[in-house]
């Protein structure tokens, strides 16, 4: 991972590979380690007789990867590794990515997702969830906010996995999202609902309710096989006391389906149709990637299909993205599981170039921009000599009680009130002060037992009619520059009569 002067940084997408556990100890695979950190993982393939005497065939395959998970890997670990670090910089801003790839029954889902049984199964949605709440509490000096949205694309169609609003007994019955893309090309999804959350158990279950609608299948290789593509996004805003910036970020964890060969599987019917659709989003997303490794592609097809719309910042773009490669060492899916490890020495070409994304706070924005416009009204005014004839707001009436209160607190001749060159402003100042003075000299005027009530009583009518008998002459333009004098004449009063 390389930073330049610009704040991007960039970075080769990593990939990791797990093996999943077998019932009987394989000899068809072996792991090296490499002196800079990396594996390798080495299959071997014994030479078949029937070929006869002579045969150059292939024995050795060896596949290098940042870092090979065997059979006994655990959930936790798996994560720290892999997911860990993409959270890391989601949290610091940068858009992630971690999506898991593979044959079905590979093991994909129990790596994204987990199993049901027991807690320390929880793969890496629910433990990211965790991770991420956690640091929001570690954190008190930023202030966050957490949204997030479950797509599942089935058949080249994207449902809404997180509708509340009916309860869907079959997959159609979901919203259907759309893509749209932007003049700059950017890919916004229709229908596709967003959800803040603000802990860890709103979150999860969110998940626990998309997992519901999903669409899973038996097959003859897996009996709850996910016959869709999946992307948990997680959106986080991030803003720290005092700044005027706003970092946001997403967090894509992706579910893809998993590749078969109809063939070998004997698949037919809903099942058939299912995985023609499947492989064919794969071969799109090979397409993609070996467009991106090649230099001297000018074009890439992300439009040919929806997962590789959907996931084109994650693919060569403005994403830092981690791949899991998830492969069954047994022998009769060795060739599946060689098809999965090339795949991924191509997608290890990819390079994408992140950078933080970070943005003006609009509310501070509006308000700075509101401020200037009033500024520049003022300026106006007092440049052609024009009156503003329009109301005080309440904002702005507050803060002329403020600044009084501040300027007669103050006991030193400096004090100035700063009310700039809004007359209507300065006439409201006046009519404040003058209203304080009255109050004053009727608490001394009211004496005897019922002091306390009179009082209260005298300065409500004295200011009711002071609000009524003000008097509505207004300052000319040629009157502005004796407000000083007068404002210090009347502190002066109120300083005398208290």
């Amino acid at each position: 991972m390389e930073k330049d002067e610009k704040n991007i940084v960039k970075h080769g997408i990593q990939i990791f590979v797990r093996i999943k556990p077998t019932k009987r100890k394989s000899s068809m695979y072996e792991v090296k380690q490499c002196e800079d950190g990396d594996s390798v993982l080495q299959f071997t393939i014994p030479k078949d007789a029937t070929d006869g005497l002579v045969n150059n065939k292939q024995e050795v395959y060896s596949f290098r990867f940042n870092k090979v998970f065997d059979q006994l890997t655990k959930q936790d670990e798996l994560f720290t590794e892999c997911a860990m670090p993409v959270i890391d910089n989601v949290l610091k801003g940068y858009n992630g990515t971690v999506f898991a790839y593979g044959q079905t029954g590979s093991g994909k889902t129990f790596t994204i997702t987990g199993g049901p049984e027991r807690y320390t199964d929880r793969g890496i949605i629910p433990r990211t969830l965790s991770y991420i709440f956690n640091y929001f509490q570690q954190n008190a000096g930023f202030t966050y906010s957490t949204n997030i949205s479950y797509l599942e694309i089935y058949n080249e169609n994207g449902f809404d996995l997180l509708d509340r609003k009916q309860e869907a007994t079959r997959l159609e019955d979901l919203p259907k999202v759309t893509l749209l893309e932007d003049a700059e090309k950017c890919i916004h999804l229709r229908n596709l609902s967003l959800h803040p959350v603000s802990c860890e158990e709103e979150a999860l279950n969110l998940l626990f309710l998309g997992d519901t609608n999903r669409m899973v299948a038996e097959t003859p290789m897996n009996e709850a096989s996910t016959r869709s593509h999946c992307i948990f996004t997680i959106h986080i805003t991030a803003k720290e006391a005092g700044s005027v910036m706003l970092r946001r970020a997403k967090l894509h964890l992706v579910d893809l389906a998993g590749s078969e060969r109809v063939y070998k599987n004997n698949t037919e019917g809903q099942n058939l149709m299912e995985a023609k659709y499947i492989n064919l989003s794969l071969h799109y997303l090979e397409q993609v990637i070996i467009a991106l490794s090649e230099k001297s592609r000018s074009h890439v097809p992300y439009r040919n299909s929806m997962m590789t719309s959907v996931l084109r910042d994650s693919l060569g773009g403005n994403c830092m993205t981690n791949m899991i490669a998830n492969i069954a060492a047994d022998i009769t899916n060795i060739g599946e599981s060689m098809s999965t490890c090339r795949f991924s020495q191509r997608v290890a070409l990819v390079k994408n170039e992140a950078l933080v994304n970070e943005e003006l706070d609009p509310q501070l924005l509006i308000a700075r921009l509101r401020k200037e416009t009033l500024q520049l009204k003022e300026e106006l005014c007092l440049a052609t000599g024009e009156q503003r004839t329009d109301e005080l707001t309440e904002e702005e009436k507050a803060s002329c009680v403020e600044a009084v209160k501040i300027y007669v607190a103050c006991k030193t001749d400096e004090a100035i009130l700063n009310t700039g060159t809004d007359l209507r402003k300065i006439q409201f100042c006046f009519k404040l002060l003058k209203i304080m003075i009255c109050n004053i000299v009727v608490d001394k005027e009211c004496t005897g037992d019922g002091e306390n009530e009179q009082v209260l009583e005298a300065q409500q009518t004295r200011t009711d009619a002071m609000k009524q008998t003000l008097p509505v002459t207004r300052l000319s333009q040629k009157e502005t520059g004796k407000n000083s004098s007068l404002v210090y004449l009347l502190k002066c009063l109120l300083i005398a009569e208290s």
